[in-house]
C-alpha cells in the first residue's frame, strides 16, 4: 500500500502556506500595476461594480503567468531559508537525509504545477485574454459621465467645446455659456453664447438636450458661389429667447463582440496558432514566389524574356532564347551618339520605369513584412505556452538551494533576493521578446533567452547547496580575492586557558631552525628579479611556496601552546605566506610562451607579478628574522635591539 513519508508531508506543510501567501501577494501587486496603467480609462465612465469586478477577474487570470514564477521563487526561498535559520535543515542532514531528498516532494509538486501552467496557458488563458481585452476596449469607447466643470473648457463631448462660468446645482442651471460647435468640420464652426441654460439627457441616453435662454447664434455657412469676383461665403447670426440644442452623446456601455479578439493571437490555443502560422507563411511564400516570377519576366533592355506561342488553338508561354552578341554593346556610347531630344526621352523613360518598379516592390515588401510580423507574434504566443512551465521549475531550483545556502527566513532577505532575481529575469525576458518581435533574432532564441540564462544559475546553486559549498561565505570570497590582489593578512594569537600539549623548547627550536633553512634555500634559489620570458615560462615554484606556507603555519600552531606571552607575541610576527596566482600564472612552458607573445597583455601582468614576488621575498625575509628572534628568546639572549637589525 502506498504511504506518503512523514518527511514529505512535513515539507509540503511548510511550503504550501507560504506559496499560497506569496502567490496572493504577487498577484495583488501585478493587478495594482494593471490598475495604475489603465486607471485613466476606467474612472469617470459610470461603469457598474460588476463590470469592474469582471475586468479585474479576467485581468488576474491574464497576469497569472507573471505572478506564478515570482511566488514560487519567494516561497522556496522562505521555506528553505527558514529551515536553515532554525537548524532544522542541519538536523535533517545530520540524520542522513540529503538535500535532494528534502527537496523531492516540493519538486514533484512543482512538476504538477508546471503541467497545470501549460494547460492553463493553452486552454484558459486565451479565453481570459479575449474577455479582458474585449471589456477594456469596450470601456475605452464608452463616453465619460457628463460633468461640466466651472471656469474651464469641457471637451469630452465629440465635436463640441463647452464653457460654463458658474453652476447652480440646486436649481440645475448653467450660467454664462459659450459653446463652440465643430461637428460639421473646423472650416464651418458654430458659436453659441447664452445667458443661462439647463442640461438634460434623453431616456435612451443617446442624446444630450441643452436648453438655452437669452443668447445668440453665430454660424459660418458653406458658400454658394461668388458674384462679381466677390467671395460666396455666407454667415448667419440669430438671437433667441429660448432654444433647444440636441447633441449626439451615447452614454450607454456597449460590449464589443468577442469574435473580434478571438481572431487575434491572444485568443488562440496551440493548434489555432500553428494553423494561422502555416496559412500566413504559405501566403508569404506565394507572394515571394510571385515577385520572383515577375522579376524574371521583366524585359531586359526592351527584349522580352518570354513569348506566347499559339498552336492547335492553345497558347503556351516559352522562354526566349538568349541572343549572343558578337561584341559587347556600349550603352553609354549609344546614348551619347543619339540626338539630344532622344537622350532626354530615354533617361526619362528609364527613370519612370525604375521608380514604378521600385514603388511596386516596396509596396509588396511592406505587405510581406506585415505578414512576417503576424507570423512572429503568433510564434511568440506559441512559445509562451511552454516558457512559463519551464520558468516555474527554474525558479524553484534557484530559490530552494539559495534558501538552503543563505539560511534566512521571513520576509526580509528572501524578498530582496527574489525581487532582484525576478527583475533580472524580467529584463532579460523582455529584451528577448522585443528582439524576437522585431525580427532581429529568431523567435525561439528571444523567447528562450531568459530560461537559457537562468537555467545554469539554478544548476550551479543546486550543485553548491547539495555539496554544502560556501558560496556566500565572506571568508571564502575574501581568500579568493586575496589570491588575485595580494592583500596582506595578519596573525592573531591569544593565550590558551587550557594547554594539552606543552611547548618543548628543543622541539620548537628544531622546527624553527628547519623553517629558517627552508626559507633561506628559497631565497638563494630566486635571488634576482625574473626576466619577462623567465616569468612566463618558469615563474616561482608554487609547490615550494605552498610547502613554506604549511611549514610556517605548523610552527605557529606549535608555538600557540606556549605559556610565555613573549613567545606568543613574537609568533604573531610570522607573516602569512600567501599563495597567489601571479607567482606563476602559466601552468606550463607552452602556455607561458603564448602569454609572453601577447605583449600588451603580458607586460602589465608581469609588472604585477614582479611586485607580488618582491612582497613574497619580503615576507620570507621577515620569517627568517622572526626565527632568529624566537631562537634568542628560547636561549635567553633576546633584547630589544634585535628588533631593529
Amino acid at each position: 500500500m502506498f504511504k506518503i513519508k512523514r518527511l514529505y508531508t512535513f515539507m509540503l506543510s511548510r511550503f504550501l502556506p507560504r506559496f499560497l501567501m506569496t502567490f496572493c501577494i504577487c498577484l495583488f501587486i501585478v493587478i495594482m500595476q494593471f490598475l495604475w496603467r489603465y486607471i485613466d480609462e476606467l474612472v469617470g465612465k459610470g461603469l457598474s461594480i460588476d463590470l469592474i469586478a469582471e475586468l479585474f477577474f479576467h485581468a488576474a487570470l491574464s497576469l497569472l503567468p507573471l505572478a506564478l514564477p515570482l511566488s514560487i521563487l519567494l516561497a522556496a526561498l522562505m521555506t528553505f531559508g527558514d529551515l536553515g535559520e532554525h537548524i532544522e535543515l542541519t538536523a535533517l542532514k545530520s540524520s542522513g537525509i540529503s538535500l535532494t531528498t528534502i527537496m523531492k516532494p516540493i519538486a514533484i509538486l512543482m512538476v504538477f504545477v508546471a503541467i497545470g501552467a501549460f494547460f492553463f496557458m493553452n486552454n484558459a488563458l486565451p479565453k481570459s485574454q479575449v474577455k479582458m481585452w474585449t471589456l477594456l476596449f469596450s470601456m475605452r469607447q464608452t463616453s465619460p459621465t457628463l460633468d461640466i466643470p466651472e471656469g474651464t473648457v469641457y471637451s469630452q463631448i465629440p465635436g463640441y467645446n463647452i464653457y460654463v462660468k458658474r453652476k447652480d446645482k440646486e436649481r440645475d442651471m448653467l450660467y454664462n455659456l459659450l459653446i463652440y460647435d465643430v461637428s460639421n468640420g473646423a472650416m464651418y464652426p458654430r458659436i453659441v453664447a447664452a445667458d443661462s441654460g439647463r442640461l438634460s439627457m434623453t431616456e435612451d441616453k443617446r442624446h444630450l438636450v441643452l436648453t438655452l435662454f437669452k443668447g445668440s447664434w453665430y454660424e459660418e455657412m458653406k458658400g454658394g458661389g461668388g458674384v462679381n469676383g466677390m467671395s460666396g461665403d455666407l454667415y448667419r447670426r440669430e438671437s433667441f429667447h429660448d432654444k433647444e440644442l440636441v447633441i449626439p452623446y451615447d452614454a450607454n456601455f456597449s460590449r464589443m463582440d468577442d469574435e473580434t479578439m478571438k481572431s487575434q493571437y491572444v485568443g488562440k490555443n496551440i493548434a489555432e496558432l500553428q494553423q494561422t502560422i502555416d496559412s500566413v507563411r504559405l501566403k508569404v511564400d506565394s507572394a515571394a514566389s510571385l515577385i520572383v516570377t515577375r522579376l524574371r519576366q521583366q524585359p531586359v533592355c526592351g527584349v522580352p524574356t518570354q513569348r506566347t506561342v499559339f498552336k492547335d488553338g492553345k497558347s503556351t508561354v516559352v522562354p526566349v532564347k538568349e541572343v549572343k552578341l558578337e561584341k559587347r554593346l556600349n550603352l553609354d556610347k549609344m546614348i551619347a551618339e543619339s540626338p539630344k531630344s532622344d537622350q532626354q526621352q530615354i533617361l526619362n523613360q528609364a527613370l519612370m520605369r525604375t521608380t514604378t518598379a521600385m514603388q511596386d516592390l516596396q509596396f509588396q515588401g511592406y505587405s510581406i513584412n506585415d505578414d512576417n510580423y503576424v507570423i512572429r507574434r503568433h510564434q511568440i504566443e506559441l512559445m509562451k505556452k511552454f516558457t512559463l512551465s519551464l520558468a516555474c521549475l527554474i525558479f524553484f531550483f534557484i530559490g530552494a538551494p539559495l534558501g538552503a545556502i543563505i539560511r534566512k527566513g521571513g520576509l526580509g532577505m528572501p524578498i530582496v533576493i527574489s525581487v532582484i532575481l525576478f527583475i533580472v529575469y524580467y529584463i532579460i525576458d523582455n529584451m528577448g521578446y522585443k528582439l524576437a518581435r522585431d525580427g532581429r533574432w529568431h523567435v525561439w532564441q528571444g523567447m528562450w533567452l531568459s530560461s537559457a540564462v537562468l537555467l545554469p544559475l539554478g544548476i550551479f546553486l543546486t550543485k553548491k547547496a547539495v555539496n554544502d559549498s560556501a558560496v556566500f561565505n565572506p571568508d571564502a570570497w575574501l581568500n579568493f580575492l586575496r589570491r588575485f590582489t595580494g592583500l596582506h593578512q595578519t596573525r592573531k594569537l591569544a593565550a590558551k586557558e587550557v594547554i594539552i600539549n606543552e611547548v618543548v623548547p628543543a622541539e620548537a627550536l628544531a622546527q624553527i631552525e628547519a623553517l629558517k633553512s627552508s626559507c633561506q634555500q628559497f631565497l638563494d634559489r630566486y635571488s634576482g628579479r625574473q626576466r619577462y620570458i623567465d616569468y612566463w615560462q618558469q615563474g616561482y615554484d608554487k609547490a615550494a611556496v605552498k610547502s613554506l606556507a604549511e611549514q610556517v603555519d605548523s610552527v605557529v600552531d606549535h608555538l600557540s601552546n606556549s605559556r610565555d606571552q613573549m613567545v606568543l607575541n613574537k609568533a604573531m610576527d610570522y607573516p602569512v605566506i600567501r599563495q597567489l596566482l601571479t607567482y606563476r600564472p602559466a601552468g606550463n612552458k607552452t602556455t607561458g610562451t603564448v602569454f609572453a607573445a601577447l605583449f600588451p597583455v603580458g607586460l602589465p601582468l608581469w609588472l604585477v607579478g614582479l611586485r607580488h614576488q618582491k612582497n613574497l621575498k619580503r615576507d620570507i625575509s621577515q620569517t627568517i628574522k622572526t626565527c632568529d628572534q624566537l631562537v634568542a628568546i628560547f636561549n635567553g639572549e633576546y633584547n630589544r635591539e634585535m628588533e631593529y637589525k
